[in-house]
């Protein structure tokens, strides 16, 4: 059965390269209505260790655990007795101290597993326990006329957040998006619209919204970020700056999902030293993010918040490899002008034998409501029920409720 948004893909699907690079995808939805915080989905894919990001320097079981890979006392930058952030986040300890930025430790998902491809698809359809088989960002977005309600930049394949009857539409890059083959002797997008011209309108709608979509893309003026903001010449970064040019071109953004993945780290995940592999990775995650803040202001940050979501976390003891397993327990990120930063929130079970669950970190908070006080303080989201079926939000006063 041919839907409104399948539709769409089909008829966009010329205008997306097929390119997803070092893990790093960007999907946007958009809609005219926007009552609120415009919000960035950062998903770290493959199992993001929050232990190595924030680290729980005051457990001395982590030491225990970890003898040849932890982060030293020492090292440790920000936080406070209990936790500390990684070296290599040093570009954000700004925002960490200015208080944009906070952390979320021992999060997780209600039926942990540690299949990637099991615990993303259902971090990603967020309705645990329900025959709900939609995205929760299209949920989360309803249905909109808008021909920019869903946009995947770096794949062609949506994110299954968005998955659901929302249109859809697959950008590889705002620079690159142009109609595969189209040029002046061969208009596709001319052709796409005498084709479907007359066409009935579950056909047309989303074919010309396609060629559409394109036009308005070739119409944003070329792009210079804003107070000395430099982003570095990295995917995520290049995702991060997409996204900054289209919450500034106003055309209703509210809600982007970006992906950097590449944190499936069974070896070598290194000590905290510069050139070892965690340290690497996560300075590119730091320094993408503060590029984006630094371009959007202090006033574009006031209207969005980003958060960081993994599947799940890696286990509490290193193995052979100096690496750490599939786990359960991780840490989030929330950034963003209408957080409460500065501060690690969650209640920490602790590092102890007897206090880990199969040997993974226990999650003593639901993902889905920290994202939920999110979506109604900063959203615009009134109750969650079809958001997050049976999750009540946090009331840990992360977000600042909007005016």
């Amino acid at each position: 059965m041919c839907t409104r948004r399948s539709l769409l893909k089909t008829a966009a699907a010329a205008a997306a390269a097929t390119v997803v690079t070092e893990g790093v995808a960007a999907r946007y939805a958009f809609a005219a209505d926007s009552t609120g915080d415009t919000l960035v989905v950062l998903s770290l894919r493959g199992g993001f260790d929050g232990l190595s990001a924030v680290i729980p320097h005051g457990d001395p079981d982590y030491y225990k655990a970890r003898p040849t890979i932890a982060v030293p006392k020492a090292k440790v930058i920000g936080g406070d007795a209990m936790f500390g952030l990684h070296p290599a986040l040093a570009p954000l300890l700004p925002l960490w101290t200015q208080g944009q930025l906070a952390a979320v430790h021992a999060v997780g998902q209600p039926n942990p597993t540690r299949s990637h491809f099991a615990a993303m698809e259902e971090m990603e359809r967020a309705a645990a326990g329900t025959s709900i088989r939609t995205g929760w960002l299209d949920r989360m977005l309803g249905v909109s006329t808008n021909p920019w309600s869903g946009v995947s930049v770096g794949s062609t394949k949506p994110a299954r957040a968005l998955a659901g009857p929302g249109p859809d539409l697959g950008i590889a890059s705002l620079d690159g998006f142009t109609l595969a083959g189209d040029s002046a002797s061969v208009p596709m997008g001319l052709t796409l619209q005498a084709l479907y011209r007359d066409a009935p309108a579950a056909l047309a709608t989303p074919a010309l919204a396609a060629t559409g979509a394109v036009a308005t893309v070739a119409k944003l003026p070329a792009y210079t970020p804003a107070n000395g903001a430099v982003y570095p010449a990295t995917p995520l970064a290049t995702a991060l700056k997409d996204v900054a040019r289209l919450i500034k071109a106003g055309l209703g953004l509210r809600a982007a999902c970006v992906d950097f993945g590449d944190w499936d780290m069974h070896e070598g995940l290194g000590t905290a030293e510069t050139g070892q592999r965690m340290h690497t990775h996560l300075g590119e995650f730091a320094a993408a993010l503060a590029a984006f803040a630094a371009d959007l202001g202090a006033d574009g940050m006031k209207n969005v918040t980003l958060v960081t979501l993994s599947e799940f976390g890696r286990r509490v003891a290193e193995n052979g490899s100096r690496g750490v397993d599939h786990g359960h327990g991780n840490a989030m990120f929330v950034l963003g002008g209408g957080v409460r930063g500065g501060k690690v929130y969650g209640t920490w079970p602790g590092l102890a034998p007897a206090k880990l669950v199969a040997g993974d970190l226990a999650a003593t908070t639901d993902y889905r409501s920290v994202i939920g006080e999110v979506l109604q303080k900063r959203c615009g989201v009134g109750s969650l029920g079809t958001v997050f079926p049976n999750v009540t939000p946090t009331t840990s006063g992360l977000a600042v409720a909007r005016n």
